[in-house]
C-alpha cells in the first residue's frame, strides 16, 4: 500500500478475530499483486433493497443498499458448491471505497461509480404545441398533438429503473477493480468485500505547482476535453431519443387512423386494417428500443466519469510535485542562511537584519552554534528532497503504465460500444423501411 494513503486513510474493522488470525486470514485469502481477483473470486451486487432510518443527525432518511455477494472460485472448480458470503453496503460507502483507492494508488486510473443522483438527461418530456394546424405540416402536427411524455427514469432516486441501473454499475464498478493488476490486490478493497463493520475514511488535496509536468498538464487537459466531449454526446443521444419516442408514437396514431378508415370502407377495408396493425406494432416497438438505448448511454456515462478518474491522478502528480517544489525552496532556504551567517551579509531585507543593526552582530559562539544546526538542517533537507524526487519519479513511472492500459481498455470500450450503437440504428432504421414495405404490399391488395 502507498505511503501517502497511510497517512490520509484511517480504517477501522470490528471482527471477532485476533490480530494474527486477521493476519494470517488475509495472507490466505488475498491475491498476489498484480494477480486479478477474479481470478479466485467471484463478485456480484445481486439486489438493491430500500431501508429507512435514523441519520447522523437522528433525522429520519430513506436510503438503498445493495447486496454483494462472494464465493471463492477454486471450491467451486473443484465441485463444491460453498454458500455464498453476501452483506449490504450504501452507496456512501462506494464512495468511501473508491475515495480510498485514489489517495493510496495515486498513479492508478481508479474506475469511476454511477452516477448519484438522476441525471437530468434522463428525464424527457415534450409537451403540445397549441400552433395552427395550417402552419404546421401533418407530421409535425402528430408530433405536436400526440402530448406524449418519455420519462423512462423519474427524478426520483429510489426509481426502480433507476436503482437497478445503479446496481449494475456498482457490480461493473467491483469488477473492474477487481480486475485491476494492481488495485484488485488491496487488502482494503478484500476487507470491503467480506467485512461488513470495515470503515473507510478518505482525504484528498490539490496544490498549483510552479514548474508542471506538461504530459501530466496535456493529460489533464485530455480528461476536461473527454469529459466534455462525452457529455455533448450524451445530449445530443438524449434529444435524438426524445425526438424518437415521437417519430414511433406518431406512427400508432397512423395505425388508429388506418383502423378507424378501414371501418367506413369494404374493398378497401382489410387493407388498411392490415396497414394498421403494422403500424401499431411499429409504434409500441419503441419502449425496448429505448432501453436499448440506455444501455449504451450507460457505457458513455462511465467513461464521463473515468475522465474525472484520470484528471485526479494528475492533481495528485501536482501534489508530489508541490511537495517536492516545497522541500527544494526549504533546502535553497537554508543554504542562503548559513550563507549569510558565514559572511556576516543580508542579502534581502528581513527582521533578522535590521535586529542586527539596532542591537549589534551575534556572538561568534552564537553564529557558530546556529551554523552547525543549519547544516544538520540541510543535511535533512537534502536527505527530503532526494526522498522527494525518488517518490515523484516512481509516481510518474507508475502512473504512466496505468494511463497507458487506461488507453487500451478506453480506446477497446468506447470503439465496440460505438459499434454496436451504429448497428443499433442501422437495424433500428431496417425495421422502418420493412414496416413501410409491408404496408405498401397491403395497400396493393386493396
Amino acid at each position: 500500500m502507498a505511503d501517502s494513503g497511510s497517512e490520509a486513510i484511517a480504517v477501522i474493522g470490528n471482527t471477532d478475530l485476533t490480530p494474527s488470525e486477521s493476519e494470517n486470514n488475509l495472507k490466505n485469502t488475498m491475491v498476489e499483486k498484480g494477480t486479478s481477483l477474479l481470478k479466485k473470486m467471484e463478485i456480484s451486487v445481486a439486489e438493491a433493497e430500500k431501508r429507512t432510518g435514523k441519520n447522523a443527525v437522528n433525522m429520519q432518511e430513506t436510503y438503498t443498499v445493495y447486496l454483494i455477494e462472494t464465493r471463492p472460485v477454486d471450491a467451486a472448480s473443484e465441485g463444491t458448491n460453498p454458500a455464498l458470503d453476501s452483506l449490504w453496503r450504501r452507496y456512501s460507502e462506494f464512495e468511501l471505497l473508491r475515495n480510498y483507492l485514489l489517495v493510496t494508488y495515486p498513479f492508478a486510473v481508479v474506475p469511476p461509480l454511477p452516477e448519484k443522483r438522476v441525471c437530468k438527461q434522463d428525464a424527457l418530456v415534450t409537451t403540445a404545441c397549441k400552433c395552427d394546424l395550417n402552419s404546421c405540416t401533418v407530421t409535425s402536427y402528430f408530433l405536436q398533438q400526440a402530448e406524449f411524455v418519455w420519462h423512462k427514469l423519474s427524478a426520483d432516486n429510489m426509481d426502480p429503473d433507476f436503482v437497478e441501473r445503479r446496481r449494475v454499475g456498482l457490480e461493473n464498478f467491483l469488477l473492474r477493480v477487481a480486475s485491476h493488476p494492481v488495485l484488485s490486490s488491496d487488502k482494503i478493497f478484500y476487507l470491503f468485500l467480506t467485512e461488513a463493520d470495515s470503515r473507510l475514511k478518505a482525504l484528498n488535496a490539490t496544490f498549483r505547482v510552479k514548474n508542471p509536468d506538461k504530459r501530466f498538464a496535456e493529460m489533464k487537459h485530455y480528461g476536461d476535453e473527454l469529459q466534455s466531449v462525452i457529455s455533448q454526446l450524451l445530449r445530443v443521444r438524449a434529444r435524438a431519443a426524445d425526438r424518437l419516442y415521437g417519430v414511433y408514437k406518431v406512427h400508432g396514431n397512423y395505425g388508429r387512423v388506418f383502423s378507424e378508415w378501414s371501418a367506413i370502407e369494404k374493398e378497401m377495408g382489410d387493407g388498411l386494417q392490415s396497414a394498421g396493425h403494422h403500424m401499431d406494432a411499429y409504434a409500441a416497438s419503441v419502449d425496448d428500443i429505448l432501453e436499448e438505448e440506455e444501455h449504451y448511454a450507460d457505457q458513455l456515462k462511465e467513461y464521463l466519469f473515468y475522465a474525472d478518474a484520470l484528471r485526479t491522478v494528475c492533481r495528485k502528480h501536482e501534489l508530489t510535485q508541490y511537495e517536492l517544489e516545497m522541500a527544494v525552496q526549504d533546502l535553497t532556504s537554508k543554504k542562503q542562511q548559513r550563507e549569510e551567517l558565514a559572511t556576516g551579509t543580508i542579502r534581502t531585507f528581513s527582521l533578522k537584519g535590521m535586529t542586527s543593526k539596532l542591537f549589534g552582530q551575534e556572538t561568534p559562539e552564537q553564529r557558530e552554534a546556529k551554523l552547525k544546526m543549519l547544516e544538520t538542517q540541510i543535511e535533512e533537507g537534502e536527505e527530503q528532497v532526494k526522498e522527494r524526487n525518488a517518490e515523484c519519479d516512481e509516481f510518474v513511472k507508475s502512473a504512466w503504465v496505468d494511463i497507458e492500459r487506461f488507453k487500451e481498455q478506453k480506446d477497446h470500450d468506447l470503439r465496440e460500444s460505438l459499434i454496436s450503437y451504429a448497428i443499433m440504428q442501422i437495424s433500428m432504421c431496417k425495421k422502418g423501411i420493412q414496416v413501410w414495405n409491408n404496408a405498401k404490399e397491403c395497400f396493393n391488395k386493396m
